[in-house]
């Protein structure tokens, strides 16, 4: 049951952060539209080989802070003040932008594989992400970062990451031409997402004060 939540808790973890359009997401799209969706898929593995290794030094970290309270009550609070700025930032201050266009001609399989390891090595933000949010369910007792635990946690992470990468991999076109998500309620969303972390986080340090 402990296996099953914490691979369920990493897999909705990294969806959401994949969920906003970045640099990963929009040029598996743009590979999908351009060569066709099986080079597509082929990135988004090689995206998610990284995430594994991403994720693990995340729960290393994540780990050794567990172990050290003081820091995790200064990066705590730390943390909730950074996730109100962006709240505030995404519900009313971000305007529309343009969607990043990525163009590239590497074509064969192979390369669009190592092309995803090279952008998400690059991509440095789900160290962070994941390092803050594992400590965040290990203080509600939720997982439980012992070997197990911690390859349960990366799978699930690299499984969240590789279906948000297949919505946009198969259903891009779909999704834009019905203007279903335009940056505006993708902003709306993030700004959502990140205030519910906020409150988490906020009740977590209450908790414990």
């Amino acid at each position: 049951m402990e296996i099953t939540l914490t691979f369920g808790i990493a897999l909705i973890v990294a969806l959401v952060g994949v969920i906003p359009p970045g640099l990963l997401n929009m040029t598996a799209a743009k590979i999908s539209i351009k060569d066709g969706h099986s080079r597509g898929l082929i990135f988004s593995i090689g995206v998610c080989v990284i995430v594994v290794f991403q994720t693990l030094i995340a729960l290393v970290f994540a780990r050794y802070l567990s172990n050290h309270p003081e820091v995790v009550v200064i990066l705590q609070r730390v943390a909730f003040v950074i996730f109100v700025l962006i709240t505030v930032y995404f519900l009313l201050i971000a305007k529309k932008t343009d969607k990043p266009d990525v163009e590239s001609n590497v074509k064969s399989k192979k390369r669009r594989f190592f092309q995803g390891l090279l952008l998400s090595a690059l991509n440095v933000f789900p160290i962070p992400y994941q390092a803050y949010m594992a400590i965040t369910f290990v203080s509600f007792k939720w997982i439980i970062l012992d070997p197990i635990g911690i390859t349960s946690y990366a799978a699930g992470a690299a499984m969240g990451t590789f279906v948000m990468l297949y919505i946009y991999v198969f259903f891009f076109e779909k999704i834009n031409s019905k203007k279903i998500k335009s940056q505006r309620g993708m902003n709306f969303t993030i700004g959502l997402i990140t205030g519910i972390i906020s409150i988490v986080t906020l009740v977590n340090i209450i908790k414990e004060m």
